[in-house]
């Protein structure tokens, strides 16, 4: 966590912006009842980034969206608790709508496909900013939305206004739904895997991009990911996650350094490493140079 984060967050109330307790998570399925998510706990602070990483099908996005009441109604149990800024949205389901879009957003895994292709960029964020301060006008909403985009260093808000999505790469659509996400001016947002369908070199914008904003506003953000490099580079505290549980929880250094679990040691075993660079060219044998 930065110098300027710490500070906000000492100061802040003792309450994390999201506690969690003994989540559990039964999905009912056409094969039976499955527990998805069995009895996971975590808090993230004010400027916090708590990571919780995995293979597909451990349960962490499931988390994600359980602790946002946005699995499908009577296909999904849950018990134990889930606060954010101390509301309980499994004992009151009817709360996640208050908090939703106010208090906590969510940044959606696949920029593709997380906006609407027949409605302008302007139309979609500006319905956001509606939702958050409904006594602006249009104007006023218009112009806090170039700000937002300003914000999430777009060079030229007003072309992006305008703009349909299947107008814009991969690397401005996510910066579009943070923008989106910021317009609810939440304290706390939700992250799921928000780089999984860019390059490389977009990633690490996107990256640094929430580094920064979280380095302005002290916002906690919790993040979904399989890839323990991401995880690596965001990260205070991580929760490695198979099976629906948390199989190995510590700081960043410690499960990064030092991991307990064989899985963990895996997953980290899976991130590319550049070796040393060797700027003599190899030889060409003499049969080859005799062909050129």
């Amino acid at each position: 966590m930065n110098a300027t984060a710490t500070a906000v967050a000492d100061t802040a109330t003792d309450r994390p912006l999201l506690e969690v307790d003994d989540l559990q998570i039964e999905l009912i399925t056409a094969h039976g009842v499955v527990r998805a998510v069995d009895g996971v706990s975590f808090r993230i602070a004010a400027g916090e980034t708590v990571s919780i990483i995995g293979e597909s099908g451990s349960g962490k996005s499931t988390t994600a969206m359980g602790i946002l009441r946005l699995l499908p109604e009577g296909l999904a149990v849950l018990s134990g608790s889930a606060r954010i800024s101390g509301v309980d949205i499994v004992a009151d389901p009817g709360a996640a709508a208050k908090v939703r879009g106010r208090k906590v957003s969510l940044i959606p895994q696949d920029p593709m496909t997380a906006l609407s292709p027949v409605h302008s960029v302007g139309r979609q964020l500006g319905e956001a900013i509606a939702l958050r301060h409904s006594s602006l006008s249009r104007g006023q909403a218009r112009e806090k939305g170039l700000e937002l985009l300003a914000l999430v260093r777009i060079s030229d808000p007003t072309t992006v206004w305008k703009a349909y999505p299947h107008q814009l790469s991969g690397g401005m659509l996510q910066r579009v739904l943070i923008a989106i996400a910021l317009a609810a001016e939440p304290v706390l947002i939700i992250a799921d895997e928000p780089t999984s369908a860019l390059d490389v070199t977009v990633q690490a914008g996107i990256l640094d991009l929430l580094m920064e904003l979280q380095e302005r506003t002290a916002i906690g953000i919790l993040m979904i990911t399989h890839d323990l490099g991401v995880a690596r580079l965001v990260s205070d505290r991580i929760h490695v996650m198979r099976g629906g549980r948390f199989i190995e929880s510590g700081p960043v250094e410690q499960v990064v350094d030092a991991p307990r679990e064989q899985y963990t040691r895996d997953l980290l075993a899976t991130v590319p490493v550049l070796g040393p660079w060797d700027e003599t060219p190899p030889a060409v044998p003499a049969d080859e140079k005799a062909v050129r």
